[in-house]
């Protein structure tokens, strides 16, 4: 009777074993469209405050868009040009988890990067900043529209949901 309890004692053993650690559900933490919203609304006006009609964008973790908003009296030549610039920095920050700027800087040092920008979405001009709750990367923010003040406008925006992002 003891070695018939001892297979089963050990058939459990092995089944509660044999189930890998990877089967379990990833736990993570995703951007709501409250946040991207709070965030867009936020760097539209203060570049709205620094003279600039401008067009923004936020993407989460898969590159898909959350919110994309241009601000009243944008250009319309460049109101086209200025959304998808917006998006393609957003979508660059999060993709290589780094600003845009940060991104045209290691092309200096990684031909790769260059090589980079040839992927679909991807573009090389200031003004994305991946969004990170942590250290996880779960979006992008881009923003178009403010020569050499589009970064600071979207870190004024980020700096609004800082908070929650920990």
């Amino acid at each position: 009777m003891s070695a018939k309890i001892d297979r089963v004692a050990l058939v459990i053993f092995a089944c509660v074993t044999a189930f890998p650690a990877s089967a379990q559900l990833l736990q993570r933490k995703d951007l709501s469209y409250g946040m991207a919203k709070t965030i867009a609304e936020n760097a539209l006006e203060d570049c709205k405050a620094r003279g600039y009609a401008v067009s923004v964008v936020v993407v989460d973790r898969a590159g898909l868009n959350v919110v994309a908003l241009r601000a009243d009296g944008a250009s319309p030549h460049t109101m086209s040009h200025t959304m998808e610039n917006a998006r393609r920095k957003a979508y660059t920050a999060m993709t290589f988890k780094m600003t845009t700027e940060d991104f045209i800087k290691d092309m200096a040092t990684r031909p790769v990067r260059r090589e980079q920008t040839t992927l679909p979405n991807v573009i090389a001009i200031g003004g994305g900043v991946p969004l990170k709750a942590g250290n996880d990367v779960i979006g992008g923010v881009g923003l178009s529209g403010s020569p050499g003040v589009d970064e600071p406008c979207v870190m004024a925006g980020i700096n609004k949901v800082k908070d929650q992002l920990q």
